[in-house]
């Protein structure tokens, strides 16, 4: 999540981390960008350790493809049984309608692939169409997410179309150091809702560089317990 700084000279990174909701805003064209992190969930007696990724490049301000999932995921069910392997992987093309320096509009369109062992994937591809809406309010950045879920696998009596909805909002704490707070949900008819609310610091030490660490706290008997997570955002190329 980053303030918009649209200069075309403006090699820094556009970090998406920590939030759930994605900035509408693309990274520096022809630039790489790699997000990883660690990732650690409690649901009752479960337990979830996962190491999230995600690769950004932009094509132009406009359009970009972004390639994320889980490298790897280490899961440990109610009754005490573990799985791990690679996680699923989403391809996502992704549309920045910039209006001015301080707000623009996104569509992404997802495609979650299988690539994990049923028991900790999806087991079928999903895909997801994603709306964002950014924007700067003095000194504090929105960015808000509503979208739509096609489920690969679904229960008997459950419908197939899941809705996402996310607001997160970032402002600065002190030099090199922002706050992030986010609330979150999804609702699918038939399934308990859920929601979260999210809480990070993020520091950057220079531009070409950004770290978060924070916590998350499911609002809903069906929501994760609670999670916590850390990761970074650095540039591994400049292709053009």
């Amino acid at each position: 999540m980053v303030l918009f700084s649209w200069a075309a000279d403006d090699t820094g990174v556009t970090p998406y981390r920590p939030s759930i909701s994605n900035p509408a805003q693309l990274p520096t064209p022809g630039q790489l960008e790699v997000e990883f992190g660690g990732l650690h969930t409690k649901t009752g007696n479960a337990r979830d350790e996962s190491l999230p990724y995600l690769l950004k490049l932009g094509f132009s301000k406009e359009w970009g493809i972004l390639i994320g999932g889980e490298a790897y995921v280490w899961s440990r069910d109610e009754d005490g049984s573990r799985e791990h392997g690679v996680g699923d992987t989403s391809f996502i093309l992704k549309r920045a309608f910039i209006l001015n320096s301080k707000t623009a509009f996104g569509l992404e369109l997802d495609a979650k692939v299988p690539t994990a062992k049923e028991a900790i994937g999806s087991g079928k591809t999903e895909y997801t169409l994603n709306g964002i809406y950014s924007q700067d309010i003095g000194s504090v950045h929105l960015d808000a997410n509503l979208n739509t879920t096609r489920v690969g696998v679904v229960e008997p009596g459950t419908a197939r179309m899941q809705t996402g909805l996310s607001a997160a909002f970032s402002m600065p704490l002190t030099k090199g150091w922002r706050g992030v707070t986010e609330l979150s949900g999804t609702r699918r008819s038939g399934t308990p809702t859920t929601a979260q609310l999210l809480a990070a610091v993020v520091y950057n030490p220079s531009k070409w560089y950004s770290i978060d660490v924070g916590m998350a706290k499911g609002l809903t008997r069906k929501s994760q317990d609670w999670s916590i997570f850390s990761g970074f955002v650095v540039p591994i190329a400049k292709l053009w």
